[in-house]
């Protein structure tokens, strides 16, 4: 299965909570083009795959993106600790803390929680990995966007890794929908 480090594939030290930046940041975690969307559809899209390569593709990046889900978790939880309730009040985050409390919850930066219809798998791969590649161009404009909201390098710096890991698993997708599917032996 997996050999699990305990720790983040980059640091997060988030010195100064604000509540306001995990309110945005909060849509790359279950927001429409965030992390746990990414890591269900290509988790998921690996099966109906019969390119074994092509699984190897979607199982390697599926579980990165499991890894991000924990970055961006870990964000929102530095960006939310240890807040008062003037701070919870000032910032807007009432309606979260009476959900949630400070706990992490997939919802996009609107409020609309995390569902299914936020990731697809059609069972065919080219279709599957034209989905991807764009899945991948939506959440590096989403981290685009975030990085324009924000200004604390603490928060940057992790959001810009996120950000050109995006850029990478566009390429491998790329890499492999360009390949002859033919080529690969099926499994």
């Amino acid at each position: 299965m997996w050999s699990y480090e305990k720790r983040l594939q980059f640091p997060v030290n988030i010195k100064n909570p604000n509540a306001k930046l995990a309110q945005v940041i909060i849509s790359q975690y279950g927001g429409p083009d965030g992390e746990m969307g990414a890591s269900m559809r290509y988790l998921s899209q690996r099966y109906a795959t019969p390119y074994r390569e092509v699984a190897g593709v979607l199982t390697d990046i599926g579980t990165e993106e499991l890894a991000h889900l924990e970055m961006v978790a870990t964000i929102v939880h530095q960006l939310t600790r240890n807040l008062s309730m003037e701070e919870i009040k000032a910032s807007g985050f009432a309606p979260y803390y009476t959900d949630h409390t400070v706990g992490i919850w997939p919802q996009a930066a609107g409020g609309i929680p995390f569902n299914a219809c936020e990731f697809q798998s059609k069972g065919d791969v080219i279709t599957d990995l034209f989905e991807d590649m764009a899945a991948e161009q939506k959440a590096r404009t989403t981290y685009d966007n975030i990085l324009r909201l924000i200004d604390d390098p603490d928060v940057c710096e992790p959001i810009k890794f996120l950000r050109q890991r995006e850029i990478v698993h566009f390429q491998r997708f790329g890499e492999t929908n360009r390949e002859d599917c033919s080529i690969f032996s099926k499994r």
